[in-house]
């Protein structure tokens, strides 16, 4: 069966969709984007991404193109046409289609809205976080203002680039301070020396995850001790564990760090547990 995308309006083939070459999105990358990871059929974390896509939205005056609704309508039936249960389902909004000039057009454009889907190997994903995977650091080079989600993601690609290029599933930013921000598509966590669960305060210029907030509060009603405070390289590299979250990865162990082993080298015990606990907190706020 071949894939299906909702483009401004209209379900297409996947092939066949297409949007304006003045779409201010293409030319300026003039607009946000939200992920959400679908199991079982259904949008994870579903309210706390249509949060954060309204918020991004309101932060770069974008209007939304639809109600809120509407747009888990479209989704889900984006979802259902390409038959996802497990799988990631991708929305961007942009400003819309306007003659190319960097200020903002006025009047305002209609927005312009695309989604897709796709499915993504339950047990292949099973098997490479009961693996682990490796990450490297990276200057942080991009813009002041990461919690919004835009679509400007270029300082994004080339230190996943450079990831693929040693080996490593992702890259970590580390600002001029030596401090770990986040990754290139995740944030990043480790179990400290002392046994405290830590990752960056989202006041530190970082993407405000919502796989992060789940699993912040998973930990706390577990009982464990959590951080909000960032930690160097050299931290993780001595940490218990490691791991990352985003909606693509959930929550993935780390078992190196450029090259050093963290712990014994294999998925540690929290991270794994923290997998399990996340899914199922994942189902339940599923909508």
């Amino acid at each position: 069966m071949s894939r299906i995308a909702y483009v401004n309006g209209r379900f297409v083939p996947h092939g066949r969709a297409m949007v304006h070459i003045e779409d201010r999105g293409y030319q300026l990358g003039d607009g946000v984007y939200e992920v959400w990871a679908v199991i079982d059929g259904r949008l994870s974390d579903a309210a706390r991404h249509f949060d954060r896509l309204e918020r991004s939205l309101s932060e770069l005056s974008i209007a939304s193109p639809m109600g809120r609704e509407a747009l888990r309508i479209v989704l889900a039936e984006t979802v259902r046409r390409n038959l996802v249960d497990f799988g990631l389902v991708y929305l961007q909004v942009t400003r819309g289609v306007a003659r190319r000039d960097h200020a903002f057009p006025d009047p305002p454009p209609k927005p312009a809205v695309v989604a897709t889907a796709r499915s993504v190997d339950r047990a292949a994903a099973d098997r490479r976080a009961d693996k682990g995977v490796a990450v490297i650091s990276v200057p942080e080079t991009r813009w002041a203002r990461c919690d919004i989600k835009t679509i400007g993601l270029l300082p994004n690609a080339l230190a996943r680039a450079r990831a693929r290029e040693a080996g490593a599933a992702e890259a970590w930013f580390v600002d001029e301070l030596g401090l770990v921000t986040e990754g290139a598509a995740s944030n990043a966590w480790i179990i400290d020396e002392d046994g405290a669960l830590r990752t960056r305060d989202i006041q530190a210029n970082i993407l405000r995850g919502v796989t992060r907030l789940t699993l912040l509060d998973v930990a706390r009603r577990e009982g464990l001790a959590v951080s909000e405070r960032p930690f160097t390289i050299a931290e993780a590299k001595k940490a218990r564990e490691a791991f990352i979250t985003g909606a693509g990865s959930l929550v993935l162990p780390v078992i190196a760090v450029d090259g050093a082993l963290v712990g014994d080298g294999a998925p540690g015990p929290v991270a794994k547990r923290l997998r399990r606990l996340y899914i199922d907190e994942a189902r339940r706020n599923a909508g």
